[in-house]
């Protein structure tokens, strides 16, 4: 049979060779899933900005409904959605300011870098108490708040629950 293409964006999968590939990759359904998916994660101020820049689709307005869907090339917000999105760009940039009038000076970088020279520290002593010592103080470290305030946050970059983490069963590897 072969080996298969799995595509995350159109989750669909197909025989694995340059043309099939190809003309998956260059379809207009990939590129609209591809699009679909990149604006997921579109800024809320990125999205106010190009609604405004819309006209009202009339068909939507008139029916409640459009052929075209999201693909149209006219605004489906009504007023009082546009208002709800203004709303939420001025809420999310006051949280912004004063998220960072709380830590003046202080970023996801700054944050990172004294976190990779704690690590650094660790590797080189290489004594377990230290280690186990050390890894307390991360978890009791602050994680700058841009972080937490990021949305479906993998659990691996979430801090480690207070108290650390439940060990369940038995320990033991025999």
């Amino acid at each position: 049979m072969g080996k298969r293409y799995y595509c995350d964006y159109c989750d669909r999968s197909f025989q694995d060779n340059m043309h099939n590939r190809k003309k998956h990759l260059n379809g207009v359904q990939h590129h609209r899933a591809k699009k679909a998916w990149y604006d997921h994660f579109r800024d809320s101020s990125a999205i106010l900005y190009d609604e405004q820049a819309k006209k009202a689709c009339r068909k939507f307005l008139q029916k409640g409904i459009c052929d075209f869907g999201p693909n149209c090339r006219f605004s489906h917000m009504s007023e009082e959605d546009m208002d709800n999105l203004k709303r939420q760009v001025e809420d999310e940039r006051r949280l912004r300011e004063d998220s960072d009038s709380f830590l003046p000076g202080r970023s996801i970088e700054d944050w990172l870098s004294r976190r990779r020279k704690k690590q650094t520290a660790l590797g080189v002593k290489g004594d377990l108490k230290n280690k186990e010592d050390n890894e307390d103080s991360q978890a009791e470290c602050d994680v700058p708040p841009q972080l937490l305030s990021i949305p479906d946050l993998p659990p691996s970059l979430l801090p480690p629950p207070t108290g650390g983490w439940k060990v369940k069963g038995n320990t033991e590897w025999g």
